[in-house]
Order: structure tokens, then sequence, then C-alpha cells
């Protein structure tokens, strides 16, 4: 699990220097770092120790410094330069940046000014009212700092399922290794693939439940051992509790259907037994004191006379009654996908060059991507101005004609994520749009407008013929900002009518649409696109599983997502 600790710690680099207020592009260094660490599939000891810093350089977003800090933490489990600075900053000052609408240079002003150190301190000053008394400082902004405080307790003891996903796997690979384990899996919800979970289950079928249980709680990274037992141990990986128990072979699906829940979707279930004479539990399916099965957790569903439920579906919505009636949809997959319909390069805030990002998409066997780099607006992000987008053209277009010379079957499209300004306006000109291949609209700006407008400035631009697509079109960062006041039913009832295709917005913090709308949307017969929204090569392939996981959880198939289909369908799509 190094890669994943020294993912950690440069997350934690980037997080101190953003509260001393650092330079922005070393801050950013290091949580680009540590994005592509924790996607990496290479082990980077093995790395290390093989060629040192000037074979991990080679990893794209490593630079001799940070290569340097790898090392060292393969070597002795942390770094210098890490541990100096946490000596600096407080950890519970470290925490506020963890609070909604709360930045780091807020967080600067407010520790100079009030001496704020903590939640608790935050909380004393905004309700005593004396936030407001620092100039930029108002009564709205205490609410909304209080608001973010109680989000923030409301997600805590909750973990990004981008987070624990790694984490999990990264143990099921370790104790995969052992001869004594015959079967494993991951439980819970995060086998339900849930955008955030509470903790890690996993279960094992082992004749040596002892030696399973010794490595279990020996890992790297524990960082407490709650209980250690026969058949049951608990540890603590980064905050994380995780579970492990040792089951029966003959027991392994039942227990698998069990401890994946959900609760609802259990009960169902055993309702359903029960009818027919069974107790089903996670020891097996009974009839009286006979057991009948529970090997497979195919049993578990056939007992009951219904067809498999996909994990990502037991949630007790519906998905009960259309096993019954045999009408369980053949759910996404990653590989179904043909192209990405979001991603940035260097003409705007993107780390990549327009070859180097279509050579990660062919890599991926896809047959496009839309270029979609930031409008003006986003003054940050570097949009590209109208002489950009057409220095930029000749670029795509001398790219696109390699391939085609080249024989390779895939085609760059020329694209921008355009702001939908707060005066309904886009934030290019007609003429400027006609020109895209692929025009994404996107709010970034005034998201406290009111629900009415907010509605009708997303429907402004659906209405715009050009505007192909609604990027992250609620606009939520989880555990950090909330979704906007917006009318869902309007907006999905403007995009059947226009043609409009709504993202799910694949970046881990993002997951929108979640998955609610997309069951919504698959129900109006509005289209998806799920895009990785990537601002580096390598997060195309590592961040799309996440927005597949969300599509399935809201019932998509592939004939529901538009970048399942072939260029030339997408291209008849988005210039109707």
């Amino acid at each position: 699990m190094l890669n994943l600790d020294i993912a950690r710690i440069f997350a934690e680099i980037a997080d101190i220097f953003e509260v001393k207020c650092e330079n922005p592009f070393k801050i950013r260094a290091y949580r680009r770092a540590a994005m592509t660490i924790e996607s990496l599939t290479q082990d980077l000891k093995v790395i290390a120790e093989r060629g040192g810093v000037k074979e991990l350089k080679k990893i794209p977003g490593v630079g001799d410094a940070i290569a340097k800090k790898i090392v060292e933490i393969a070597k002795t489990g942390d770094c210098k330069s890490h541990i100096e600075l946490k000596q600096e900053v407080p950890p519970s000052l470290l925490e506020l940046l963890a609070i909604p609408r709360v930045g780091p240079k807020t967080l600067a002003k407010l520790h100079a000014e009030l001496e704020i150190g903590s939640i608790a301190d935050l909380e004393e000053a905004a309700k005593s009212h004396k936030l407001g008394e620092l100039p930029g400082f108002g009564a709205k902004v205490e609410e909304n700092i209080l608001k973010g405080i109680e989000q923030y307790r409301r997600y805590q003891g909750r973990a990004l399922l981008s987070t624990a996903l790694p984490y999990a796997k990264s143990i099921v690979n370790e104790l995969k290794k052992l001869d004594a384990v015959e079967k494993i899996t991951i439980a819970g919800s995060l086998r339900r693939m849930r955008e955030t979970v509470g903790d890690i289950d996993i279960l094992v079928v082992s004749n040596s439940p002892e030696e399973v249980m010794d490595a279990f709680t020996s890992l790297d990274g524990v960082e407490d051992v709650i209980a250690k037992g026969e058949t049951k141990s608990s540890i603590v990986i980064q905050g994380m509790d995780v579970d492990l128990r040792v089951v029966g072979a003959e027991s392994f699906g039942a227990a698998a259907h069990y401890f994946t829940g959900s609760k609802h979707h259990n009960i169902r279930i055993r309702e359903l037994g029960v009818r027919k004479g069974l107790k089903i539990n996670e020891y097996g399916i009974f009839r009286g004191d006979e057991k009948i099965g529970g090997k497979n957790e195919e049993d578990v569903f056939k007992s009951v006379g219904l067809a498999y439920i996909p994990p990502e579906l037991r949630e007790d919505h519906g998905e009960v009654e259309a096993a019954k009636a045999g009408r369980i949809p053949k759910l996404i997959e990653v590989s179904d996908l043909k192209g990405d319909l979001h991603v940035h390069t260097r003409w705007s805030d993107g780390k990549n060059s327009i070859e180097e990002m279509a050579g990660t998409a062919i890599s991926l066997g896809y047959e496009y991507i839309a270029v979609a780099d930031h409008s003006p607006a986003v003054g940050i992000a570097g949009g590209m101005s109208e002489e950009k987008i057409a220095e930029r053209q000749v670029e795509i277009d001398e790219l696109n004609k390699r391939f085609e010379d080249e024989d390779i079957k895939f085609r760059v499209l020329s694209a921008s994520e355009v702001d939908i300004k707060s005066d309904f306006s886009m934030d290019y000109t007609d003429d400027i749009l006609k020109e895209l291949d692929v025009v994404v609209g996107a709010i970034h700006s005034k998201f406290s407008q009111d629900r009415e407008t907010m509605t009708k400035r997303i429907i402004t631009a659906m209405e715009n013929p050009n505007v192909d697509i609604i990027a992250h079109p609620t606009g939520r960062i989880l555990r950090k900002r909330e979704p906007y006041e917006v009318d869902m039913e309007k907006l999905m009832e403007t995009a059947k009518d226009t043609g409009t295709i709504l993202e799910l917005n694949s970046f881990p913090n993002r997951l929108d649409l979640k998955d609610v709308h997309c069951r919504m949307a698959k129900d109006y017969g509005v289209f998806i696109a799920i895009s990785t929204d990537s601002h580096d090569a390598m997060q195309m392939g590592t961040v799309i599983k996440y927005g597949v996981a969300t599509a399935r959880r809201g019932w998509l198939e592939a004939k529901d997502v538009v970048n399942t289909k072939g260029l030339d369908e997408v291209m008849e799509l988005v210039t109707n």
C-alpha cells in the first residue's frame, strides 16, 4: 500500500502549502503527483529500488524534488519535509480546510485576525458574529460557514468511494498472495459502489483463518487493531475501519449477499424467503434445519424466484420487482465506452498536450475525445480567447490528418467547456460556438442563485442550438459544496425536448449527475455522457470507473450513454 501512503503524504503537503499560502504552482504539483500516484498500477517501492530518482522521474507529474521524496518515503515511511511541515501547522487548523466555503486565503485571514485554529473556534466565532466584523465578511458569510460546518459533520466518518476503493483493493491483493486464502471479495456499501462509504468490509474463505488474521492485522499502514479473533478482525487504515470475516466455502455466497446489503434489500429477500418456507441469512439458505444452498450468491436469488441482481442495484429501489419480472437491465461496463467527451489540455488548465491526451485515449481503445478547454470566464483556468481557439484548431487538424494518413481510426473533436454566465448568456458568441464540434455548457460561478434563476440559467443554455452537453449539472463537490438549487424535472423535460445531453462527470469528488438523477434521465429518455473531465492524461483511464459505477447505480445501460456510440453516430447527435 506504499503508493497510497505516498499519495496521502503528498496531498497533505499540498494542504499545508495552501494554508501557508505557498506558490500555487507548487501546490498544484503535489496535488497532481498525489492523484497520479494513487492511480498507478506499478509499485513505487519496486521502481525506487530498481532505478531510484532517474526511473521515478519517468512517471508523469513526478519531477526531481518529488522523486527524491518518494525514495525517502520508500526507505523510511515518511519524508523530512512532510514531518517538518506538520509541525508548522496544527492538525486542527488543517482540518478547517475540509469545511465547505473555507478556502486557504479565508483560513489564513481567520487565523491571523481572530486566532481561529479549530472547527470549534470557527463555529463559536460565526455564532457570536465575530466574523462579520472582518472586512469582506458579513451575515451571509457567517451563515454559509455554519452550513459548511454542518455539512462537514454530516460526512464525518465517511470516505469518498475513490479513497476507500484503492485501499480495499490493495488489502484484497495483499491477502490474495496467501495460500490460505481460497476466495475473497469486498462487501458492504463499497461493493455497491456508494459515492461515500462508512467502512470497508471484506469476506474470505480459508481453511487457516489464524494465518489470514495474522497477515491482515500486520498489513503495512495499519494504525490500530480494534479486534482480532478467529473469524473476524477489525483494523484502522487511514482513519477507515476495515472489517475482515472468514466464512466457510459452503456459506460464501450467502455471506457475500448478506454483508453486501443494503439492509432494506436484504429484508425484502428474507421476506420472499419466508413466503417460500425458507430462512435466508449469512450462513446459507435453509428449509427447516436442512441447508439447501448458500455456496454461490446466485443461489440466494434463485431460491426466491429472482434473476441475479448486480450489487450496485441492491438498494430496495425497485430491483426486486424488476428481477421478479425478468427486467434487470444489462448494466453498462467500462468496456462499452468508445470515447470521452470532456477532457482538458494545456490550451487551458490541463497538464498534457492534445497529442498526449489522444495517445492515452487510443491506448484505452477509444475512437474519439472532445478536447473541451475552458472559455475565458474561468480566468484561473486560463480560458481560451477566440484567437487561441483558432490556433488550437490548426493543431487539431494537423493531428487528425496524421491519424488519417497513418490509418489510425481516431479523431480529436474541437470542443470547449463554455461558461453559462449568471445573466443567462454563453461565454462565447454563437458565431464561435457554431465552429466547435462539441459545446459543453457549464456553470462555474454564482452558485447561490435561487432555484428559479438557476433552472432558467441552465434551460436557456439548453435551448441554444449550439449547446450539446451540460457538464456536472448540479455543481456539487462531495464533502465540499452542496448542489445548487435547480428543478431537475424541468431540466430533464428541456433536455428531452432540445436533445441536450447531460453529463455524468466521473471525477471522484463530483459524480454529477448522481445515481438518482441518472435513473431519472433514463426514464425521460435523455442521453447521458459519462465523461472524465480529465486535466491529466493518466486521469482518463483511472477515474472513468467511478462514473461508470454511478451510471450502473442509476440503472444505465450502454444504449442510454452517448459515448458508447461510434464517432459517426455521436457526431450526428451533437450536430442535430
